[in-house]
């Protein structure tokens, strides 16, 4: 090969790379584009009609200016303290599980990976069944002095809790194994399934439609002191976990290689864990379980982005929170006045497109 040719390669090679950072950056301007017009339309579509024009005053009112549209009080009321902080809501919750879901796989070098997989969600579902069945006895005084925030509290601190019980598990000789995180975590989701199932054996009636309904997710409710109560958990999550991009990016080649990189890795998968499980937590502890958002997001990304976190990470925000937005609005309008829990939402959306991957990846792999 002569010296010019391998110039010309070379120069071909960066042309690609040059044509593959463009589309890696218009993918997440077309996703930040995406989430306005959804958050806008989430802002304006319900039962109580306020069209764009009306929104735009109600806001612009908060900064002083007057704008040429009028509105009713009413249609302020349900924008400000429904729309606004349940639209905030799920822009945080959807986007900490993409972002909470593409860590997971990094760490585990596996695309099917979740933070269910290391207890998160079902320890948080098992104290929030624990505190909605036993709030009139054994947690009478901690609801008497917290109230409304004692399941969110709980929740967060249940899944924080397993989390670290499957971490000290899969822990030894200064190291934590990755295989052996995984199989503790798939036996302490059994027991804290087992739990939670027994606590909706003794439930009462009213009891278990308030599980049932929590159990497949809802932003239904959400208010500003819940948000005050888990946006930091969820800001964290955010934005700390794309911190650690470089180094999940160095995982991916091995453990062994990534140290030889001179990443920390032990530091490195306890802040993964630790991170993923303030976020998918908090996010439990105030949404309920929404299944599918962390798993099904970073597998689609990878079709456009590649597997660098560096832009995986920020473009999972992005469509995390654009595909709970899109399943909150058709969860709200669907069966209007009533409401679809947004878990069967994101079931149905999900689910064909899982299959529709895995289907994919068979016929690519022959």
């Amino acid at each position: 090969m002569t010296t010019s040719s391998i110039y010309l390669s070379k120069s071909a090679m960066e042309q690609r790379l040059n044509a593959f950072e463009r589309r890696r950056a218009a993918v997440l301007v077309g996703l930040g584009v995406l989430l306005i017009l959804i958050s806008l339309l989430s802002l304006v579509g319900g039962a109580v009609a306020i069209s764009p024009g009306q929104a735009g005053a109600i806001l612009a009112k908060l900064l002083g200016i007057d704008l040429p549209w009028t509105y009713a009080n009413e249609q302020r009321a349900v924008l400000l303290s429904i729309r606004a902080p349940r639209l905030l809501m799920g822009l945080l919750v959807g986007a900490a599980l993409a972002v909470s879901g593409a860590a997971m796989q990094g760490l585990f070098r596996n695309p099917l990976a979740d933070p269910a997989l290391i207890g998160i969600s079902s320890g948080a579902a098992l104290a929030a069944v624990a505190v909605i069945v036993l709030q009139t006895s054994l947690f009478a005084i901690p609801s008497q002095l917290l109230g409304r925030y004692l399941l969110p509290i709980a929740a967060i601190a249940g899944g924080f809790a397993v989390s670290w019980l499957v971490y000290r598990i899969a822990s030894g000789n200064d190291r934590v194994d990755v295989g052996s995180l995984l199989l503790a975590g798939i036996a302490i989701n059994a027991l804290a399934g087992s739990a939670t199932g027994l606590l909706v054996y003794v439930a009462n009636d009213d009891q278990l439609r308030t599980l049932t309904f929590w159990s497949m997710g809802s932003l239904n409710g959400i208010a500003w002191a819940d948000m005050a109560l888990a946006a930091p958990f969820l800001l964290v999550n955010l934005l700390l976990l794309p911190l650690l991009a470089d180094a999940m990016n160095a995982l991916l080649l091995g453990e062994a290689e990534a140290g030889h990189l001179g990443f920390p890795v032990e530091r490195v998968k306890t802040a993964v864990i630790a991170l993923v499980a303030l976020g998918v937590g908090a996010a439990v502890a105030l949404t309920g379980v929404i299944g599918f958002v962390g798993l099904v997001v970073s597998h689609l990304l990878r079709l456009a982005l590649g597997p660098d976190h560096r832009w995986l990470l920020p473009g999972s925000a992005l469509l995390g929170a654009l595909l709970l937005l899109c399943a909150d609005y058709l969860a709200r309008t669907l069966a209007a006045p009533a409401e679809v829990p947004i878990g069967i939402i994101t079931g149905v959306l999900g689910s064909p497109f899982f299959l529709w991957l895995l289907f994919r990846q068979k016929i690519m792999g022959h």
